[in-house]
């Protein structure tokens, strides 16, 4: 059962794949990392070669997880037919091959049985779609969904770890020029140039994630509604989003607004969701972000029904988007390989 495995990349999603797949005690027989560059890191006290990727030979490798950088200079776009051609499953966490025809977009909560179409590559899908389409999944079973309206809130690990050390480094730096003047200036930019995002987010919300795209909607959103048609196999949901980003360093939140086909109750929904695969319902309590980081389930709270709409109800979510929203979900295709 052990296998040899491959992880391209070895920024947050990478090093977060390193560890959950010794977490899970994933049946590893050789174990090989790659980068662009060549070099040692540490993760959780223990020591990884970093091979440089060009030129490497991929021989013997039985399942390859990327979690690098997308599009035409991107790890799987250069890569994943190389690491097939030597007879390697392609798990992919980018968006590259998402939407592709003969590449199964697998959630193992909600599609797994799709895992035996792939010709070689399997996708991974958006952090911010996995976690909404765990939660609606059961939902969506039972009673049948008609619409879906999400606006999400999003953290700055989505954009890599740089991104993260952006919100640090800008928080630090306010909080320096202004400890000594009233809290309202806080709000004030900051003096230099954002180092990712191009607004401030520290003390900010940014509201788009992407540039604009059809109608108005970013790449971002879109994935949202084409990804979750995709893994639902169901193109009759009308779906529309709208991606924050917020000064939250892990764990994306969502605020849900779902309209079933069939009628149904608060306490149905409520039921369907303290048995959903990967859901902890938390009914009247509420869930955060930190409750979700370093942990593996999508948390639900909120639950209330839309008082002018029929068959229309609103809930909140978080789940940690390194995690669930990636590189777990990635270690669960590779445990339905096995």
């Amino acid at each position: 059962m052990k296998k040899n495995v491959a992880v391209i990349g070895v920024g947050a999603v990478g090093v977060e794949i390193i560890k959950i797949l010794k977490e899970r005690k994933f049946p590893i027989n050789n174990l090989r990392v790659f980068a662009r560059s060549r070099r040692s890191i540490e993760i959780e006290g223990e020591d990884y070669e970093v091979e440089a990727i060009e030129d490497s030979d991929f021989s013997n490798i039985d399942i390859a997880l990327f979690a690098g950088t997308e599009g035409e200079k991107g790890a799987s776009v250069l890569y994943a037919d190389k690491f097939v051609k030597k007879g390697a499953v392609v798990i992919d966490n980018g968006s590259d091959f998402r939407l592709k025809k003969n590449v199964p977009l697998i959630v193992p909560e909600i599609n797994k049985g799709e895992v035996i179409r792939h010709k070689g590559i399997i996708a991974n899908p958006n952090c911010t779609t996995i976690q909404m389409v765990v939660a609606l999944a059961d939902i969506y079973r039972t009673f049948g969904l008609k619409e879906i309206i999400l606006s999400s809130y999003q953290a700055t690990s989505g954009a890599g770890r740089k991104a993260s050390l952006g919100l640090w480094e800008e928080t630090r730096e306010v909080v320096e020029n202004n400890k000594d003047k009233d809290f309202n200036c806080l709000a004030k930019k900051l003096s230099g140039p954002n180092r990712v995002f191009g607004p401030q987010i520290a003390f900010n919300v940014i509201p788009r994630i992407g540039s604009p795209a059809e109608d108005g909607y970013t790449g971002e959103e879109w994935k949202v509604v084409r990804e979750t048609h995709k893994i639902f196999n169901d193109r009759r949901i009308k779906i529309s989003a709208t991606c924050a980003r917020v000064p939250v360093f892990t764990s994306h939140c969502e605020s849900i607004h779902f309209t079933t086909k069939e009628n149904a109750s608060l306490s149905r929904i409520a039921g369907v969701l303290n048995n959903s695969a990967g859901v902890e319902y938390s009914g009247e309590s509420l869930c955060f972000p930190l409750d979700a980081e370093g942990k593996d389930p999508v948390y639900v709270c909120r639950l209330r029904p839309n008082l002018y709409r029929k068959k229309s109800f609103w809930m909140w979510c978080v789940a940690d988007n390194l995690r669930k929203g990636a590189a777990l979900n990635a270690v669960q295709i590779a445990e339905l390989l096995l």
